[in-house]
């Protein structure tokens, strides 16, 4: 039985790994800090841990005593438009984090380290995104990203640890935090609707997006660290088909049972249109059916409504207010 860690296992992608893992059998340890997370999310029979991957020493005596043999990281701060205004916050979490996990894998010779990135590596380049374009990053999230990336293959290639790099973009579903204002738009788009709020857009609504279905892309990347062909390989992984905002935020009030209105406000600085190319994916893993947009709405949208409204709070640390966009300070 394999004894595997799930970095950020109470959030949203990370829950359902753990649950996934457990149910294959593995004995799964969830490190989380629940900043993002929540504890409900996290699957009975994990072992969980609170605590951060920016604490070293919890890091290093963790795997002291559990000597893991997987690790899957899915801990991070995924507000790529914040991170403009929470640098110091972005790269002590979302890179050195990595890195003090990586550490320790090299030194407790991990079988596979499994890592989600992000569409955000490839920035504004033109859509579809492949993986061997080279990434032009935007934003400090998608920077912090790409750094773990780099890292990751410079550490296959000194020390021999096997990785797989994912790539996903704009995963919704159950799980997610939905009371977070700054990131997952269909999140916010339901908490907004049980509240009687408007939609809240940025810009005219037109930039597109492929909106990815949580149970679509969970299967390969918990597959992916037993799979001799995807070792030390980068897949891009989500949906296939793009939305514009404002077709989703339609989309959303129709799962959701709730005829809202939509309150655009001044665009802020964000890719205009990202959708990725998933043949790489398709080829290593096989082709598997994806769900609609209306479908998976339909069921985050059951959850959401048994989960209830979540209270949205203002991010504690923001380093920068020069260019914030007002929204993200209102009460």
């Amino acid at each position: 039985m394999a004894i595997t860690l799930v970095t950020g296992g109470a959030g949203f992608i990370g829950a359902h790994v753990a649950h996934a893992l457990l149910k294959n059998g593995h004995t799964v340890v969830v490190l989380d800090d629940l900043s993002g997370g929540f504890t409900e999310n996290i699957p009975q029979g994990a072992v969980f841990v609170k605590g951060s991957v920016t604490d070293h020493a919890l890091i290093d005596e963790l795997f002291e005593k559990y000597r893991f043999e997987y690790v899957y990281h899915l801990a991070a701060y995924a507000a790529e438009g914040l991170s403009h205004f929470i640098k110091r916050f972005n790269y002590t979490n979302n890179l050195i984090g990595s890195v003090n996990l990586i550490n320790a894998s090299v030194k407790h010779k991990v079988k596979s380290f499994v890592f989600t990135s992000s569409i955000a590596v490839y920035g504004a380049l033109k859509p579809p995104m492949r993986e061997e374009m080279v990434p032009v990053p935007e934003d400090p999230y998608g920077i912090a990203k790409l750094s773990v990336e780099q890292d990751l293959r410079v550490t296959h290639e000194m020390f021999g640890l096997n990785y797989v790099i994912f790539r996903p973009h704009n995963v919704y579903g159950e799980y997610q935090n939905i009371g977070d204002r700054y990131r997952n738009v269909v999140g916010i788009f339901m908490n907004q609707l049980m509240q009687n709020k408007p939609l809240t857009v940025f810009g005219d609504g037109s930039q597109t997006r492929a909106f990815s279905y949580i149970g679509d892309i969970v299967p390969a990347i918990v597959n992916s660290a037993f799979l001799p062909e995807a070792q030390n390989q980068v897949f891009n992984i989500g949906a296939d088909k793009d939305y514009s905002v404002n077709e989703l935020a339609t989309l959303t009030m129709k799962a959701m049972g709730i005829k809202g209105e939509i309150r655009y406000l001044e665009a802020r600085n964000e890719v205009v249109h990202a959708h990725a190319d998933h043949s790489k994916v398709k080829k290593i893993f096989g082709e598997v059916p994806l769900t609609s947009l209306e479908e998976g709405l339909s069921r985050m949208a059951q959850w959401a409504k048994s989960a209830g409204v979540r209270k949205s709070k203002r991010f504690g640390e923001i380093e920068i207010l020069e260019k914030l966009p007002p929204i993200w300070l209102e009460d």
